[in-house]
């Protein structure tokens, strides 16, 4: 156990050293920067927004829920980009600098080197992305005096999503070379994204065929499923015209959401994470 912890809080401090690391946060201060103007001239202008007498439709809501399902969408790509670059070259980045040899060889062993990675890791991005969620909330609350229906969960779940990424990313270090482990990671990641933009407009549309297919990659992908049931959250009280015209923008809801692909993902990570183990005590160092 002391050994796991000494790896993690090693990794720890290697991925705060990184200049990756600080690209990161140029970035991240550089979108939160944006985010607050975004706000800022929203907000001021939403009051001037006519509709006809009609529509009845809530103008603050609608903005508020659609510049935070910006502000998660954004966390989630920022935290999927430093989970990949922190552990894309894990095993087999490692090894070819000739850095892990000498530490499965007889100090930790294999499985003890591979799961503090990941706990390194995903630490690190846990607390990126809770920090960068949380920042976009208060950011809206106090421009538009709006908050989300719900508040932690939806950040609790882009978390979860990010470990799940960490989880494959883990997995492609140890079968694939760093290059094409990144190049893997965000393909999927896209093609996570996409089927989830399908599968809104498959509802939207009532085509059995589209939410079938998209359904299956939610399963297939589950930090798309969870990221889509955080965006369903946030307006989860939103009703009649407004809560349906956000259902059918890409931030809208999830059509696969709840308890079950919660605990699918937590079995989806340990499952990746356990193919991982027995990849890397297969592989020839």
């Amino acid at each position: 156990m002391s050994a796991v912890l000494a790896i993690v809080g090693y990794g720890f401090r290697e991925a705060v050293r990184r200049k990756m690391f600080a690209v990161v946060i140029v970035l991240t201060i550089g979108f939160l920067f944006l985010f607050w103007l975004a706000n800022h001239f929203v907000f001021r202008d939403v009051a001037t927004i006519t509709v006809p007498s009609d529509v009845h439709v809530d103008t603050r809501t609608f903005a508020g829920a659609f510049l935070v399902g910006l502000a998660m969408f954004a966390t989630l790509f920022l935290g999927v980009v430093l989970a990949v670059f922190l552990t894309l070259g894990t095993v087999t980045g490692d090894a070819e600098r000739g850095l892990l040899q000498p530490l499965v060889a007889r100090p930790i062993g294999r499985s003890t080197l591979l799961v503090a990675r990941f706990l390194g890791a995903g630490a690190v991005c846990t607390a990126y992305v809770l920090v960068v969620y949380f920042a976009g909330i208060v950011i809206t609350g106090t421009a538009g005096h709006w908050y989300p229906d719900q508040v932690v969960w939806p950040g609790l779940e882009l978390a979860g999503g990010v470990l799940v990424v960490t989880a494959l990313s883990l997995l492609g270090s140890v079968v694939l070379s760093s290059t094409a482990n990144g190049i893997a990671i965000f393909m999927l990641f896209g093609a996570g994204l996409v089927a989830g933009l399908l599968g809104s407009i498959g509802h939207a549309l009532n085509s059995h065929t589209i939410k079938h297919a998209a359904t299956i990659a939610s399963w297939a992908l589950p930090f798309e499923a969870l990221y889509q049931d955080g965006l369903r959250m946030i307006t989860e009280n939103a009703s009649g015209l407004t809560g349906f015209l956000l259902q059918l923008g890409p931030f809208g809801g999830a059509y696969v959401h709840g308890w079950p692909i919660r605990l699918w993902a937590v079995a989806y990570a340990l499952i990746v994470g356990a193919l991982a183990l027995v990849s890397f005590a297969r592989k020839d160092l």
